[in-house]
């Protein structure tokens, strides 16, 4: 059992009997009120999208999947298709991929996660090293406390808030469950 805080992207849980794939998920404190989960999540059988607010320790049955290495091949609009060690070929739409979306690159190494045999979606090695395509130069004298600039990594657009030193060409390492950057790579 898994307390509604603990899901996230990717996760799958039973609700009223039916299998349900976790695409969003936003935890929320307020001062006066309970803590609670605000969660977009799509069923595995029929496919249909729903939104829903839970208590934040509300339990739920987790349910344990099938995972399988893959390689990210190429995009057929508009399913992303992956590929095994026995070359058989696996398509999975973009609503279940989450912020992989933001990393993927071809022949980049996957862990799919599958339902019944179906690929419902794919979990990213948890950092990735990418090239600053365009990021703006450091401002001269601004040395006060951690100082963050935005960057676009190559090859998607994505992104990433980077320290003021890191300059266009450089190779950064970045945390994908977090979205952070992490340290440059020689």
């Amino acid at each position: 059992m898994k307390i509604a805080q603990e899901l996230r992207v990717g996760n799958v849980f039973m609700l009223d009997g039916q299998p349900q794939v976790v695409l969003k998920a936003e935890y929320n404190k307020s001062g006066r009120n309970a803590a609670v989960v605000k969660m977009k999540f799509k069923s595995l059988l029929s496919g249909t999208g729903s939104e829903q607010v839970f208590k934040a320790d509300e339990k739920f049955e987790d349910l344990v999947l099938e995972r399988k290495e893959v390689t990210y091949s190429y995009f057929a609009d508009p399913m992303y298709v992956f590929m095994d060690a026995e070359y058989n070929q696996f398509e999975i739409e973009p609503d279940s991929m989450g912020d992989a979306l933001n990393y993927l690159e071809d022949g980049m190494a996957c862990e799919a996660v599958f339902y019944d045999g179906r690929a419902i979606s794919v979990e990213l090695p948890t950092s990735v090293v990418r090239e600053v395509a365009y990021t703006e130069p450091a401002v001269k004298g601004d040395t006060s406390g951690k100082v963050m600039k935005p960057a676009r990594i190559a090859p998607t657009d994505y992104e990433v808030s980077v320290p003021a030193f890191v300059e266009i060409g450089d190779k950064i390492e970045i945390d994908t469950r977090t979205g952070e950057y992490r340290n440059r790579v020689k």
